[in-house]
């Protein structure tokens, strides 16, 4: 397929290789996570564009195509174990509609203040969810990997560890894992509390700050996470509207357009290393250099190659689900100077890298 215009990447490369050299390094707290080549390139959830998402077949494709970090998100079994899935509802990414021994554990329930009916993991033991298997996402979109549907089974967090590891040895590289807390704040409410469980994961897996960078959208999991004192970077991921649930269901009405403010990225420095708005946050706007002043570095998220999530002047072909021009977007974000970007697709985001 082609992406082509390389041009544009070419004119980039220069300006991201200066913005690397001049991006505030005094008391950065991430400095053992800092790499020579450019920025940090996010497997999202793996390399969900090509296989399905929060597998080890989209983790490991991820790696062997250059991606730094992989990212799993993280939810809670009935009996307290930590499963990686994109959410705790689990229809749309496994087969679990299919199964009729588990027809009776479908039902509805207010997540985050938002009704949602299906199946979810907190209903299910990890020995019940090891039954299903994973099935894509979007289906509609990446209908090619759907050959992959049945293949594989749900990953538990330790098993992504372990498997990164793995990975880390085969390709001489140190491959990061990206653990983000999903709704921890529904979770804490009915007693299958994240951060307990992620930080006794970080210290028997002794993961420093080179394996491990915890995120999350909500600011007190995330302190939560800080008073356990682990040593591993943390990051403070941004929405785009609203704020984030923590704060909300407090009363509290700062949103996330208040936390990219200088000021709230000041407060946002004093517990975390990092920040991860989404990618149309960054574009026109000074939130680069602001987070930068602040001591944070910054990685937008989520680069993907269809025409559908493109800005309109990469898009290519007539459908919305062809691939567009990714190369000239990740050069256009390279030259602003982000620190990293969370991709779908991170060989692309690693060839416009070396471009």
């Amino acid at each position: 397929m082609q992406l082509g215009r390389r041009s544009l990447l070419l004119a980039a490369a220069a300006g991201t290789a200066t913005t690397a050299t001049t991006a505030p390094a005094a008391a950065d707290p991430a400095a053992a996570l800092s790499r020579p080549r450019g920025p940090v390139v996010i497997g999202h959830r793996g390399a969900a564009g090509w296989r399905p998402e929060h597998t080890a077949a989209s983790y490991s494709h991820a790696v062997e195509t250059g991606a730094d970090w992989i990212e799993p998100d993280l939810v809670p079994t009935k009996d307290h174990e930590l499963v990686v899935r994109h959410e705790n509802e689990i229809s749309q990414t496994t087969d679990v509609a299919a199964r009729p021994e588990f027809a009776g554990r479908r039902t509805t329930k207010t997540v985050d203040g938002r009704q949602v009916t299906g199946w979810f993991t907190e209903d299910f033991t990890l020995a019940e969810l090891k039954t299903l298997r994973a099935v894509e996402r979007l289906p509609a979109v990446r209908n090619r990997n759907t050959v992959f549907d049945g293949r594989e089974r749900i990953l538990t967090f330790q098993e992504v560890v372990d498997l990164a590891r793995r990975l880390s040895k085969a390709h001489g590289r140190t491959i990061a894992v990206f653990p983000e807390t999903k709704h921890p704040t529904y979770f804490r409410s009915i007693g299958l509390p994240l951060e307990p469980r992620l930080a006794s994961a970080v210290r028997r897996n002794r993961l420093g700050r080179r394996e491990c960078v915890v995120q999350s959208f909500e600011p007190t999991s995330l302190q939560r996470i800080a008073a356990q004192r682990l040593g591993v970077p943390l990051w403070q991921a941004l929405g785009t509207t609203g704020g984030p649930y923590d704060l909300v269901s407090s009363g509290d009405p700062t949103t996330y357009r208040d936390m990219m403010t200088p000021a709230g990225l000041a407060r946002i420095a004093a517990y975390a290393d990092w920040i991860g708005p989404d990618k149309s946050s960054v574009a026109g706007s000074s939130l680069v250099a602001d987070a930068h002043a602040a001591g944070l570095r910054i990685g937008p998220y989520t680069f993907r190659a269809e025409n559908q999530y493109l800005p309109a002047r990469f898009r290519r072909g007539s459908g919305p689900n062809d691939f567009g021009d990714a190369f000239a977007e990740y050069a256009l974000y390279y030259d602003m100077g982000v620190d990293a970007v969370v991709t779908d697709f991170p060989d692309l985001a690693v060839t416009a890298r070396g471009d």
